[in-house]
């Protein structure tokens, strides 16, 4: 099965953006080359099963049909009824992010499919670029040009914050160098500014899943044990099991992303607990700016140059 995907950074804010895309007949609108669309059947663009019929410059005809749309995380598939390329089980996901400390947009567009024998690779790179980076670009022209607002009314978490702190930055650095430096779990104290002594207990293996890293996080003493590490979606996730704050059940970890538009990384950081409305006051913007992002920008500064 091939897989076509471009990511890029839309300067607006993520409501602006997706009261854009969301319309899954305004392709003319920001798309390159669609110069026409229509929704069969008179269904609304936004009825999960909708086809929308539409022609390219060139003349080619093309119906998708919508298989899922969601409001809460931004994100929406479809598929081919009538394909653009010959290729088959064609499934595409437009997902739109947040990056808070920017107030922009991380977006990525993806498609797997299956390609006749002879074609291997052929369609992947026209669909990626010639299709999703281009339209990503068209749609950061319009928003550069027109300026758009938020919708009015509108709210960034329609069903809660995914996380109690979900936070997130673009990286000045290849996905895969940030995540080469990020993924060793007893690393952070060598580049950390508030992290030292950093080790793990009983001699773990860094990639040790289960495994327990034991640090000093400016004057707090600080356990935690390795709950997942994935190579794919370059993601770990851990949990306090020794600390003087004030909180319980903690658990934590960050995801990278590839920002293809420029070589660059999306990271987003989360964290749960349970801990008192008083003490959440404190806890939650202490963790996002002086844990999750401080981390984020020190391994940015520190590996790659930047400030």
């Amino acid at each position: 099965m091939a897989r076509a995907y471009a990511s890029a950074i839309i300067k607006a804010p993520i409501e602006t953006v997706w009261s854009l895309v969301r319309d899954f007949n305004g392709l003319p609108d920001w798309a390159v080359g669609i110069v026409d669309s229509k929704i069969e059947g008179g269904l609304d663009a936004d009825v999960v099963g909708c086809v929308r019929s539409f022609h390219t410059a060139s003349g080619t005809h093309i119906r998708e049909r919508l298989l899922a749309l969601d409001d809460a995380r931004y994100t929406f598939t479809y598929n081919f009824e009538k394909p653009a390329f010959p290729v088959k089980n064609y499934i595409a996901t437009l997902r739109l992010m947040p990056v808070t400390n920017t107030d922009t947009t991380f977006a990525e567009w993806e498609a797997v499919f299956d390609e006749a024998p002879g074609d291997e690779v052929k369609y992947v790179e026209i669909i990626a670029t010639d299709v999703f980076a281009a339209n990503w670009k068209s749609l950061a022209v319009k928003i550069k040009r027109e300026k758009p607002g938020k919708p009015a009314g509108s709210e960034r978490w329609k069903a809660w914050t995914p996380n109690k702190v979900w936070t997130s930055r673009v990286i000045k650095g290849p996905v895969d160098e940030v995540w080469a430096r990020m993924r060793d779990f007893a690393g952070m104290g060598a580049w950390h500014s508030a992290i030292t002594k950093m080790h793990m207990l009983k001699k773990a293996q860094p990639g040790k899943v289960s495994g327990v890293r034991d640090f000093y996080f400016d004057d707090g003493h600080i356990n935690e044990e390795l709950l997942h590490l994935s190579d794919l979606s370059r993601s770990f996730s851990y949990r306090i099991t020794k600390c003087e704050i004030p909180w319980l059940n903690y658990v934590s970890g960050p995801r990278l992303w590839p920002i293809s538009a420029d070589n660059t990384t999306f990271g987003v950081w989360t964290g749960d607990w349970v801990a008192s409305p008083q003490d959440d006051l404190m806890l939650i913007a202490r963790t996002e700016e002086n844990v999750y992002q401080r981390a984020f920008a020190t391994v940015e500064k520190n590996f790659f140059g930047r400030k």
